[in-house]
């Protein structure tokens, strides 16, 4: 290798280092015609809300219940009852005939 060819720079280098300045882009002015938003639809509940809504009434909820409701599996459901325990809901359970039933009262 000679001296020159170590110290000149490649194609590709200076390509990288272009100081070209780059083309500004202007954004449009905004239109003068006035906007009416359309109006919100209502939100839909999460599936925590869904879920407290089924342990809240009287009957209460089986945990296929709450897997249906909300499609999780099943260790996701009883986790979302421990959060539910701790947002203040006093979760209780009975076992009826093999069938577990989960019921839960709204914090105050």
């Amino acid at each position: 290798m000679t001296k020159n060819s170590k110290n000149t720079p490649t194609a590709r280098a200076s390509a990288r280092k272009s100081s070209k300045p780059r083309p500004s882009i202007t954004k449009p002015a905004a239109a003068s015609r006035t906007h009416t938003p359309a109006p919100l639809s209502p939100k839909a509940p999460s599936k925590q809300q869904q879920l407290a809504a089924l342990l809240v009434r009287d009957e209460g909820a089986t945990i296929e219940q709450m897997i249906a409701v909300t499609c999780w599996l099943p260790h996701t459901t009883r986790a979302a009852l421990t959060g539910l325990k701790k947002k203040g809901y006093a979760i209780s359970s009975d076992k009826v005939d093999g069938i577990r039933t989960y019921r839960a009262v709204a914090p105050e």
